[in-house]
């Protein structure tokens, strides 16, 4: 069969038996290592199959570029497993998001607590937090009580929260960005 008729099967199985087990080791002589970690040293392949017969276990190369090869008496199913779950822990990354908080310059102490409490559990899951403070009419000539808002919040917050941007008025609404520590 010519080099490009080959199909995507057979490519995909190529690359998943990189590692080589049992029969399909074919360099002799080889260093093994025992079941339990133990060197046993550079011995034939055929007396090294023997010896994971008897251990009723694979013999597997588990690094086929030294001189000679290193191979290791072990399950290989169970071996293939925990390399699996090695790459799902590796793929497992918490996606940030960012969370939104929204006050009122009237908001009463007991609702900024809160609020400073849903703050802390958005934070200590490792997402971003945007606190803001809206106002509405006249209450924008009073942003001195929405920047005590955000002060106390941030008061309160400053132990588990690093400040990514400071209280800064836009429009008419005062915000301010926590990002966990």
């Amino acid at each position: 069969m010519p080099p490009g008729d080959r199909n995507s099967f057979g490519d995909r199985n190529q690359r998943e038996q990189q590692t080589r087990v049992n029969e399909q080791i074919r360099i002799s002589p080889i260093r093994l290592i025992g079941s339990a970690g133990e060197q046993i040293g550079v011995i034939p392949t055929s007396q090294a199959m023997d010896m994971a017969r008897e251990a009723v276990l694979d013999l597997v190369e588990v690094a086929p570029l030294e001189k000679p090869p290193v191979c290791k008496i072990m399950d290989f199913g169970k071996f293939k497993f925990q390399q699996k779950q090695k790459q799902k822990e590796k793929t497992k990354t918490h996606q940030q998001k960012l969370k939104e908080i929204r006050l009122r310059p009237k908001t009463d102490i007991h609702d900024i607590d809160t609020k400073v409490h849903q703050a802390r559990k958005f934070l200590e899951h490792h997402d971003k937090v945007l606190i803001y403070v809206m106002f509405k009419g006249r209450e924008v000539q009073h942003t001195e009580e929405g920047k005590r808002i955000l002060q106390t919040m941030k008061e309160q917050l400053v132990d588990i929260a690093k400040i990514e941007k400071e209280p800064s008025l836009e429009g008419k609404r005062m915000s301010m960005m926590l990002a966990p520590k």
